[in-house]
């Protein structure tokens, strides 16, 4: 009898450990294809997460922001930009997704509109000057939210893409590529990118590549929020290490990378995923460089895209403000 019920009793505790294996819950994190900025991002993210008990498997997707609205993918990453006019259904979305919601932001993009140096467009209002005769990457068939970019750098001085010669390129490395080719004259390029540096060896001979420096007055950060509400213009100094800003420093633009979840996420997975990304700031900058430029203090802008209760719940308590 004493070895009949040790045998049920041990039935009993392994059909019980098979069920807590069974229903341990796996997050999905949207990781973009392999190499891309959301892959590197993902698989950082995914490593502190496991590091703090969160079972996380990346999965490289692209395209993801309605999965991740409809809850087919737990987290996933963006741009600000781009997830505001998703959440909303404005600039590259026709439709909207009501239900993703933000957990923070990761770290700043910078970027800016460029042109070879021998031009002498070391600000917008010389490019405005000069418009009628330039050549400007368009379209950007296979990176859609880039145009919005260019557009808000143009608006920034009364500009639109109407008062260049549009040449349509498939990608933002393509625009590049083009610019380093000499088959456009103006580009949008992000700093100490690889493929921006190329391009500027290609241009030796004209001095390489140069920022177009954007106007951050008051009225001219206006002009630029209508295309991208969720940036900013940053002023940055002449650096003879950095390509673009070895002759002079320049204003760019600085987009958020954040990181993006759904309304119907647990919030204490949510919490523990937000307490993970803050506290686990070294371990995710030694698996991606960029996160150096992490910053908890200003993690939560403001955002048309509300932020996920789990998260709000880890500000408060780590004593971050929000929407500032």
């Amino acid at each position: 009898m004493t070895c009949l019920k040790g045998t049920i009793l041990g039935g009993a505790l392994a059909l019980t450990l098979g069920a807590g294996a069974a229903t341990a819950q796996v997050v999905t994190v949207a990781s973009g294809a392999q190499g891309s900025l959301a892959y590197n991002t993902g698989q950082a993210v995914a490593k502190v997460a496991n590091e703090a008990g969160i079972i996380a498997r990346t999965q490289p997707l692209v395209g993801y922001l309605p999965l991740i609205n409809s809850g087919e993918v737990d987290f996933g990453f963006s741009n600000g930009v781009e997830a505001e006019y998703a959440f909303t259904g404005t600039g590259n979305y026709d439709r909207a997704h009501p239900n993703m919601r933000l957990v923070g932001t990761m770290f700043p993009l910078t970027t800016s509109i460029m042109a070879p140096c021998d031009l002498g467009l070391t600000s917008v209002a010389e490019l405005k000057d000069k418009a009628g005769d330039l050549r400007i990457a368009s379209e950007y068939t296979s990176s859609t939210i880039i145009p919005f970019y260019i557009a808000g750098g143009l608006a920034n001085a009364g500009l639109s893409y109407d008062d260049f010669q549009k040449v349509p390129v498939a990608s933002f490395v393509a625009g590049i590529n083009a610019l380093g080719d000499e088959l456009v004259d103006v580009a949008l390029v992000s700093l100490n990118s690889g493929a921006g540096q190329q391009a500027a060896v290609k241009l030796q001979d004209r001095g390489g590549l140069c920022y177009i420096s954007l106007d951050n007055s008051e009225a001219g950060q206006a002009a630029f929020k209508e295309f991208l509400p969720a940036g900013n213009i940053v002023s940055l100094p002449q650096n003879d290490k950095i390509n673009g800003l070895q002759g002079y420093g320049a204003n760019l633009m600085a987009i958020p990378w954040v990181l993006l979840t759904n309304g119907d996420v647990d919030d204490d997975l949510v919490y523990e995923m937000t307490k993970a990304v803050v506290e686990g700031k070294e371990a995710l900058k030694a698996s991606f460089g960029a996160f150096a430029r992490a910053d908890a203090a200003t993690m939560a802008p403001a955002s048309e895209v509300p932020y996920h209760p789990g998260a709000l719940k880890y500000f408060e308590e780590a004593g971050i403000a929000v929407g500032q």
